[in-house]
């Protein structure tokens, strides 16, 4: 539209200044022989202010030889006395006269805007000693003619570029249809989630939009082969995921077995009645104090892999207030240096779901803020409702995680400095386990760390219906007593 835009202006600019040199040139043809007729007698002997035959009705003719006399003016119509149509000069204004004395006597043509008269062409040469003769035409029919052609001309130009437009616009369409669903296909794809799990891209680009000899047949068909690349390399990526998670959910499972026969020999052992080294006392009991450990790890690989491929977890009303209330108490008994505080609902809040991993959701959180934060910090669990979830909260006024850590906190064997290895007892599958019950739960879980302050938030899904029972105030008194 732009391009035909600039087009047609300069086509019709240039029809209007080529008219426009026409009609100028032939009024300058006019001006040429009118000014080369003599007056009608000398200057001051005859009567030179009745025009003479030829001259155009409404232009304007003045002989003079100073400024202070003229004679002549413009050409108008008058019935004489012989009752016949004739021709005179009418009187100009002083600031008429005043602008065409102006222009100089040496024959050239000139346009002048005559105030109170329009727009003229002028030209000025003397016809005797001392006898200056000014001529000017009309330029009012050119210009009207000018007027007319242009706005012909515009109008034509406009209903040109909407028809174009419209029609540009029609063809573009149907043109680039095929490109329309190429794209849809893309966007399809795109939607599609591609990092974790069976993925299946079973959409393509329609066999009509994958003609080479077009370029969006070219554009479709190496989609197409794009996606062939990509669909085999999710499915060759998945059959590899599926084969560790199998390996580890087998390996987890098999190890259970000799861990607890090595825990069950090691306490054997302690409670022989034969008497024990004492070296041999401390071997046996970090044999079993590891064996706790690894069954501890392994029995969070098993989890995971149960998760990762899709066991379905229980369907249960849980009431999330009791649920708290327990597991803070148990938290509380394993470790007393800390501040345990509640901030619950005065209505319960329930979800469903499975309890004991919900629990294991929270110990895990409470663990994690007992293990990596000192005695004395204050550790607060809340619950909340909102529109259509429930709200879990654990806030601890610890050292806080460092920034870089804060992307992967919830990912495998993610560990921060020291105070987070396994020396403290963390086996970096705590995190992971509460992200992953919380997402097959259909909820979420998000961390918010700064030096001071903590907050790990597990959203879940509301039950609608539930049933209404308030943990007793002695209870929760008990298990977070107020602050010193």
């Amino acid at each position: 539209m732009v391009l035909l835009t600039v087009l047609g202006l300069a086509v019709g600019g240039t029809a209007y200044v080529f008219l426009r040199d026409t009609l100028y040139t032939q009024v300058d043809a006019k001006l040429d022989v009118i000014g080369g007729r003599p007056p009608g007698g000398p200057f001051g002997s005859f009567d030179i202010d009745h025009p003479f035959r030829g001259e155009e009705i409404g232009s304007i003719t003045l002989y003079y030889t100073s400024v202070a006399n003229v004679r002549g003016g413009q050409v108008v119509p008058y019935t004489n006395t012989d009752n016949n149509p004739d021709t005179k000069y009418q009187e100009l204004t002083d600031v008429a006269v005043a602008q065409l004395l102006s222009v100089p006597p040496d024959g050239a043509k000139s346009t002048v805007d005559v105030d109170g008269y329009g727009s003229f062409r002028v030209t000025a040469a003397p016809i005797d000693e001392g006898i200056v003769r000014v001529t000017a035409l009309s330029l009012k029919n050119p210009n009207f003619t000018l007027l007319r052609v242009a706005l012909v001309t515009g109008g034509a130009v406009l209903i040109a570029l909407g028809i174009a437009g419209w029609a540009g616009a029609l063809i573009v369409r149907r043109t680039l249809a095929p490109l329309d669903r190429v794209a849809a296909t893309a966007t399809r794809v795109s939607e599609l989630r591609l990092d974790h799990g069976e993925v299946r891209l079973a959409q393509r680009v329609p066999e009509q939009d994958t003609d080479p000899r077009t370029e969006v047949g070219q554009v479709g068909a190496a989609l197409n082969q794009m996606l062939d690349h990509v669909g085999n390399a999710l499915e060759a990526r998945h059959a590899s995921e599926m084969q560790v998670r199998q390996f580890v959910a087998d390996a987890s499972h098999e190890l259970r077995t000799p861990l607890a026969a090595i825990r069950g020999y090691a306490e054997l052992s302690r409670r022989s009645r034969a008497a024990v080294p004492d070296e041999v006392a401390h071997v046996l009991n970090r044999v079993e104090s590891e064996a706790k450990r690894m069954t501890g790890l392994v029995e969070d690989l098993l989890l995971l892999a149960r998760l990762d491929a899709g066991r379905p977890l229980a369907h249960d009303p849980v009431d999330l207030t009791m649920l708290v209330v327990d597991t803070v108490s148990d938290a509380h008994a394993a470790g007393p240096g800390h501040n345990w505080q509640l901030d619950l609902p005065e209505e319960p809040v329930t979800v469903i779901g499975d309890g004991a991993r919900l629990h294991q959701v929270l110990a895990n959180l409470l663990a994690n803020a007992r293990t990596h934060t000192p005695e004395g910090t204050t550790v607060t669990v809340s619950v909340a409702r909102t529109p259509g979830s429930a709200v879990l909260r654990v806030i601890d006024g610890g050292p806080g995680i460092p920034a870089d850590l804060q992307p992967h906190i919830f990912e495998r064997f993610a560990r921060g400095d020291s105070s987070r290895s396994r020396a403290a007892g963390s086996t970096g599958l705590g995190l992971s386990i509460v992200h992953a019950v919380a997402s097959a739960h259909g909820g979420t879980v998000a961390v918010d760390s700064r030096p001071g302050r903590t907050v790990f938030t597990v959203t879940l899904p509301l039950d609608p219906a539930a049933p209404v029972a308030v943990p007793p105030a002695e209870q929760l008194a008990q298990i977070a007593p107020p602050a010193n």
